[in-house]
């Protein structure tokens, strides 16, 4: 503990922006997102099962090695399997939380409430991540309720690859995903909606899909049955963009889709790539989607190393990053392969390598990595990587000025007292901007004296809080005989960022 401490405390006039660039090294915004896949139990929870102050704990470890690293959204799988990660919808609980399908966690508690209330305390922003054809992740009956969906309406499925999916050309169908999404987005306060790549299912030798009665019953009008499909597709996607940003304009909506949207040598508008491709394997047309304005960010697979000739990293980077139509981009990043021992893979520098070269590129603003066990188990040092110098300093998910484009008002009068461990800054609540909006949060930025006050700067940041209620700071890692100048700024819910409050001074001294 400091002993004799002398604070002197000055309040200064507010300081206005000195510049608006933005370090290319420690980016102030950048999305850094991790995918919590609970399918299979691949990172949460451990097995099925477990009670819930386990699942709680495992849960909270999670978020706390991934805020140490710096990462500020999480992609929480709440529906692996036509079933639910969370109680206030109409679907079975999920067996790979409790071993058995309808049963719910004991003692009670709702994991999506949980999840989201844990990842704003740790400024994190909770995107809910949805499988929306997956029905069943097998054929084993016993892992089936009786009252589960595909056996309620059996006529709305298909069997594939060993599982059961809903045909995604029914009407009925279409309706029923969206009103188990709409469940979520009004009763939940996540932050986004988000797919991956799963629409119709990859394809199986010599399995055809068996939805041909479907597409004579609806398909009037299209030359053939893949243009069809796809119609399907687009149709879920725009539906469920629509209801999202009618009930709540602040939720996102964003997808994942497969690296490869189509090659260069299917269409003149595809990749410089060789590979399977989305839109004619999967029927998802993601460049339409982007351009169609349905969507608020891609989130594509890169799963590939530089150098591979079928699906090169660089190559489709910059595809994505050109065919964005103004929307952001997350290039996922495939860590599970980081120790692999084949070409590109092999040499350990590839995940940052790559994160290098999207920085580059000012149409992608930031990345998603599959999966969390893989960050948190440190394959190929990409943790350490992450912590060290990535993201060593915070930052600021991007802003969405489609959605709101109005910043709130600075943070009022911004004061500061002695306190036994460091400097304690508290201010006013700011008054309502133009929207009514007046502050989901804050970002607390620290200066030595005689720096240039500069908020574009993510090494100012000393923390960014998604709490309206809390106005104060305590900055316990100050240094003796240091003088140190503090500036608070506002944020909404969607990340825009007011101007700076007014400036105060605190010099240590013993």
């Amino acid at each position: 503990m400091l002993k004799n401490i002398l604070f002197i405390i000055a309040f200064i006039i507010a300081v206005p922006l000195i510049s608006k660039s933005q370090s290319t090294i420690h980016p102030k915004r950048e999305f850094r997102g991790v995918w919590v896949a609970t399918v299979a139990n691949i990172d949460w929870p451990s097995r099925p099962g477990l009670s819930a102050d386990i699942q709680k704990t495992e849960f909270l470890r999670i978020l706390d090695q991934h805020q140490k690293t710096g990462v500020n959204a999480i992609m929480l799988q709440i529906r692996p399997a036509t079933d639910a990660l969370y109680g206030k919808g109409r679907e079975l609980w999920s067996r790979f939380l409790t071993g058995n399908q309808g049963q719910a966690p004991v003692p009670y508690y709702d994991p999506l409430d949980f999840a989201i209330a844990e990842a704003h305390k740790r400024g994190m922003e909770l995107h809910a991540w949805f499988n929306p054809y997956r029905a069943t992740f097998n054929l084993i009956d016993a892992h089936t309720s009786a009252s589960h969906i595909t056996k309620q309406k059996p006529e709305w499925f298909f069997t594939y690859g060993g599982k059961k999916l809903f045909n995604p050309g029914l009407p009925e169908v279409r309706q029923y995903i969206v009103g188990v999404i709409m469940d979520v987005v009004k009763n939940y306060d996540i932050d986004g909606v988000h797919f991956d790549d799963y629409f119709y299912p990859y394809p199986e030798v010599n399995q055809p899909l068996r939805d041909s009665e479907t597409f004579y019953k609806y398909g009037a009008g299209f030359k053939n049955i893949d243009d069809w499909r796809r119609n399907n597709v687009d149709t879920l996607i725009h539906v469920v963009s629509d209801s999202i940003h009618a009930a709540k304009k602040y939720v996102k909506f964003g997808i994942s889709p497969f690296g490869i949207w189509r090659n260069k040598t299917q269409d003149p508008e595809g990749s410089e790539s060789n590979g399977f491709d989305g839109y004619g394997k999967l029927y998802a047309n993601a460049r339409k989607w982007a351009q169609s304005g349905w969507l608020d960010y891609l989130n594509p697979q890169i799963y590939f190393p530089f150098g591979y000739q079928v699906a090169p990293y660089d190559k489709l980077v910059d595809w994505w990053s050109n065919n964005a139509f103004g929307k952001h981009v997350y290039i996922g990043q495939g860590v599970y392969r980081a120790m692999e021992n084949r070409p590109g893979w092999s040499n350990r520098r590839q995940i940052p390598d790559q994160i290098r070269y999207l920085r580059k590129n000012e149409n992608v603003q930031g990345s998603v990595f599959f999966s969390s066990k893989s960050v948190t188990n440190n394959l190929a040092g990409v943790q350490d990587s992450l912590r060290s110098n990535f993201y060593r300093y915070p930052a600021l998910q991007p802003a969405m000025t489609w959605l709101d484009a109005v910043n709130p008002n600075a943070p009022r009068e911004l004061r500061a007292k002695l306190v036994p461990k460091g400097v304690e800054i508290s201010w006013n609540e700011p008054l309502e901007a133009s929207d009514g909006d007046t502050a989901y949060g804050y970002v607390v930025y620290r200066f030595n004296r005689g720096e240039k006050i500069d908020v574009e700067q993510a090494h100012h940041i000393l923390n960014i809080s998604f709490s309206s209620a809390v106005t104060t700071f305590t900055d316990n890692a100050v240094s003796a005989n240091h003088s140190y100048i503090y500036v608070v700024t506002a944020i909404d819910r969607l990340k825009n960022e007011s101007q700076h409050s007014n400036a105060v001074s605190a010099t240590v001294q013993f």
